[in-house]
């Protein structure tokens, strides 16, 4: 079967063909066809149901683009991967959910159906638990939120937490300064956050305590009110620990809750907080659980295969 796609300009072209055509490469390995490009018109050859694939996935791509979206690799994959299981998402929808930061970066986007539900119950819900593999962006895209937040004056503040299960929650034996005893366990939120804005800005607004970066121990008994919280690492927080959490929400407040329940750091004889908090606070309206998968890691495509290879193993 033969098909083929307008193609308006060579600008066009050449963002969605990728850098020495390693997008129409990956289209063409993964879905079975191939391809000639020539006087503006896109070519494809192969069975029916392959080029009808490409066709879908080129048309939503070529959308994106002509609405001021961008393509990069990892977007290609997961629309191979999401017109191969048949979803009915519109990827286009996906690609341009633009969230704005204050980096040079300007916009973060989500890179799959999963993602773009994440964001969407962030914006719509107070209580958030985005619950899945890493790579997945759920700690990524919950910064992305907040900053945005903090720009539009959603909220008046960041609040950024996690337990440090390594170190007991003590801290208290380590050496050094109360910052340079926290920081290690803090470090993957100062790595998103410095992704979002500029560290100038950061230092400025952690200096005024516009934004906050603490140990979950050090949550026990606020009340955070006009705040956008984000608990990272929650597989390691205790059953008790999350209920503090949890209660510690004020008004005009949201909170994002992450974590991956496969990786408690917890002693085996105790329950991880996350896992308990997921099987009793399911029917609670006002609260919304995100489940990710393999399927949303946009790490290294290698991650994807290492993943996946680990959750068969558990089986």
């Amino acid at each position: 079967m033969e098909k083929s796609i307008k193609i308006h300009n060579n600008a066009e072209a050449k963002v969605l063909f990728g850098k020495h055509d390693e997008n129409l490469k990956l289209i063409e390995k993964g879905v079975g066809v191939t391809t000639v490009f020539g006087n503006g018109d896109l070519v494809l050859n192969g069975p029916k149901d392959s080029v009808e694939k490409a066709l879908r996935i080129l048309e939503e791509l070529l959308l994106t683009i002509r609405r001021g979206g961008t393509i990069k690799k990892h977007e290609v994959q997961y629309a191979i991967k999401a017109i191969d299981n048949n979803t009915t998402a519109d990827l286009h929808d996906i690609y341009l959910d633009k969230i704005e930061v204050s980096s040079k970066r300007q916009f973060i986007t989500p890179k799959s159906k999963t993602q773009k539900e994440y964001c969407d119950a962030i914006k719509k819900y107070d209580v958030v638990f985005g619950i899945g593999p890493a790579g997945t962006g759920k700690t990524y895209l919950a910064m992305a939120m907040a900053v945005n937040a903090l720009k539009k004056q959603i909220v008046s503040r960041i609040i950024m937490t996690r337990p440090a299960v390594e170190a007991g929650e003590s801290l208290g034996y380590l050496p050094g300064t109360y910052s340079d005893k926290v920081t290690p366990y803090l470090r993957p939120l100062y790595d998103a956050l410095y992704d979002m804005m500029e560290i100038d800005r950061i230092q400025m607004l952690i200096e005024r305590g516009i934004i906050e970066v603490a140990p979950l121990a050090y949550m026990r008994g606020r009340t955070l009110n006009d705040s956008f919280i984000i608990l990272d690492e929650a597989q390691n927080s205790t059953p008790e620990q999350m209920k503090m959490f949890l209660t510690r929400l004020g008004f005009d407040s949201k909170t994002v809750i992450t974590g991956d329940i496969t990786q408690s750091d917890l002693p085996k004889n105790q329950e991880s907080g996350l896992e308990h908090a997921s099987r009793i606070l399911k029917e609670i309206e006002g609260l919304k659980f995100i489940f990710f998968s393999g399927e949303d890691v946009v790490r290294h495509e290698l991650v994807q295969d290492i993943i996946r290879v680990y959750q068969k193993s558990r089986r």
